[in-house]
């Protein structure tokens, strides 16, 4: 909704209220309290469908009198959210002395203490002055939140969902303010719903900033090691190597889950028999297969651009340079499992694919033997009806004929059947034991 929507609705509202001050009449308090109800009514809806970069837009936009109006209508649970998308000084004007509140979920900050990473608690913007931090870490933060600590670190801090929207040349890059930008698909396997989420790094000023929409668990493990182990990191660019060396290592947890799952599909692709039940399951589970092994391919493609980029970039110590090289062994390695994989799932999505093949021909097989007994039995019927039949069986009681012809049909058919068995056996066992 248009700033200038919100100014005609609160102009409105205003006239409205002073007419109904004006009336004189027993029932003036009912009246003015059921039109305050109505403009609180019309007033929330609005406020419901804006979102907090709007309202604070809004709030900026309107004279100081009408966004107070506004400020006092919108709900406890989105002021905080709000707070961050004001100019300081129409904050100050609303919320005297209130600053926004970053949440712990949103911002993990990380100094370096006697080699160990040490977590700093942090809850509003006071409590970043004066800290000089080598990790700062962001989930799902807003807009305003990223650009407050952008202007906080002075370094430019973009939307981790823009990796989309980039180029493949421009995700690797120095800025103009000679910090190190990079953007990577990190793996989150989750059993039905495993995907590549984005992350973005920058790194300026032995500062690394990390942004991505969703909790990892490479994240959560190389934070739990470097909180515990002295010298696990020196500086920001192993928490940065760290992160990377370990997604190729969930990477590679994940392939071997997929070669547990193959073998299982493998046994049951071997049998001598698969229903067309199993077949499609096993496809199922094939296809998802290959989408992860897909998806792990590309990550780890994605993983040597950004090392190579670091290597090139001369930002590496001859200690970081090995650990680098290193991980470029690690994902040459996870190219070679994956395209063994690739030939393992083709193979099992081919043989899955002739047992469904196979039974189809045996269905088709038996619709085949059933129509040849039946034939010789229809040419019998087409006899029994015709004028002839019941000319022959002239002076032999209807029952008595009728039931010698179904019984001579139903011979001819059995017999049929017999012959048709017996020439089947015959083809397979020839099939079996070829004439030299």
């Amino acid at each position: 909704m248009s700033i200038e929507k919100i100014k005609e609705m609160l102009e409105k509202q205003k006239l409205v209220d002073a007419f109904v001050r004006r009336q004189r009449s027993s029932r003036h308090e009912l009246e003015e309290g059921l039109v305050h109800k109505q403009h609180d009514a019309e007033l929330l809806g609005s406020i419901k469908s804006m979102s907090a970069h709007e309202l604070g837009e809004t709030l900026d936009g309107l004279g100081l009198e009408q966004a107070r109006v506004l400020w006092e209508r919108i709900p406890a649970v989105r002021v905080n959210d709000v707070l961050w998308e004001l100019s300081d000084e129409r904050r100050e004007a609303l919320a005297p002395g209130r600053e926004p509140e970053l949440e712990g979920s949103r911002l993990n900050v990380f100094e370096l203490v006697e080699g160990r990473l040490r977590q700093l608690p942090v809850a509003a913007k006071r409590d970043l002055f004066g800290v000089r931090p080598i990790w700062v870490d962001l989930v799902n933060a807003s807009k305003a939140e990223r650009s407050w600590i952008a202007a906080h670190f002075q370094v430019e801090l973009p939307d981790p969902l823009d990796v989309n929207d980039l180029e493949v040349s421009a995700r690797f890059h120095i800025g103009e303010d000679d910090a190190f930008h990079l953007h990577s698909n990190f793996l989150l396997d989750r059993a039905g719903n495993s995907r590549s989420v984005p992350v973005a790094f920058v790194l300026r000023r032995g500062i690394l900033f990390t942004l991505r929409d969703e909790d990892l668990p490479v994240f959560r493990l190389q934070m739990r090691l470097a909180k515990t182990q002295p010298g696990y990191v020196t500086d920001a660019v192993d928490v940065l190597l760290d992160l990377y060396g370990a997604d190729v290592e969930c990477s590679a947890d994940s392939l071997e889950n997929s070669y547990a799952m193959l073998a299982k599909a493998g046994k049951l692709v071997l049998n001598e028999s698969v229903s067309d039940e199993q077949a499609a399951a096993i496809l199922a589970d094939i296809a998802e297969e290959e989408d992860q092994n897909g998806r792990i391919r590309s990550n780890m493609l994605d993983t040597r651009r950004a090392l190579n980029f670091l290597m090139r970039g001369r930002l590496l110590k001859p200690a970081q340079q090995e650990d680098a090289k290193q991980i470029l062994r690690n994902v040459d390695a996870l190219d070679s499992h994956t395209s063994f994989l690739f030939d393992k799932i083709n193979f099992l999505m081919d043989a899955t694919i002739g047992f469904i093949n196979i039974n189809q021909n045996k269905r088709v097989n038996q619709l085949t033997v059933f129509s040849v007994v039946f034939m010789p039995i229809n040419i019998l019927a087409g006899m029994g009806g015709m004028s002839e039949f019941s000319m022959m069986t002239e002076g032999i009681p209807w029952p008595i004929a009728y039931g010698l012809f179904a019984l001579f049909s139903a011979l001819i058919g059995y017999a049929t059947y017999v012959g048709v068995k017996h020439q089947e056996r015959r083809r397979l066992r020839s099939l079996r034991n070829p004439k030299v």
